[in-house]
C-alpha cells in the first residue's frame, strides 16, 4: 500500500474492532514509549486500541 503508515491504519481500523500496535523502544523506559503512528493511532482511532511491548 503507497501511503503513509498512520493513513492505512487508520482506513483499515474504519471496519475494525481492535487494533494491535507495538511500542517504539526495546526494554526498560524505551519500551515505555510509543512512536508517533501508535500515538495516532490512540487518539484518532474509531475503534478500540491495544498496546504491546515486547519482553
Amino acid at each position: 500500500m503507497r501511503d503513509r503508515p498512520t493513513h492505512a491504519l487508520l482506513r483499515r481500523a474504519e471496519h475494525a474492532q481492535l487494533v494491535v500496535v507495538g511500542s517504539r523502544g526495546r526494554g526498560g523506559f524505551r519500551g515505555l514509549l510509543l512512536g508517533s503512528t501508535s500515538q495516532h493511532l490512540l487518539h484518532h482511532a474509531p475503534c478500540a486500541v491495544a498496546c504491546c511491548s515486547r519482553r
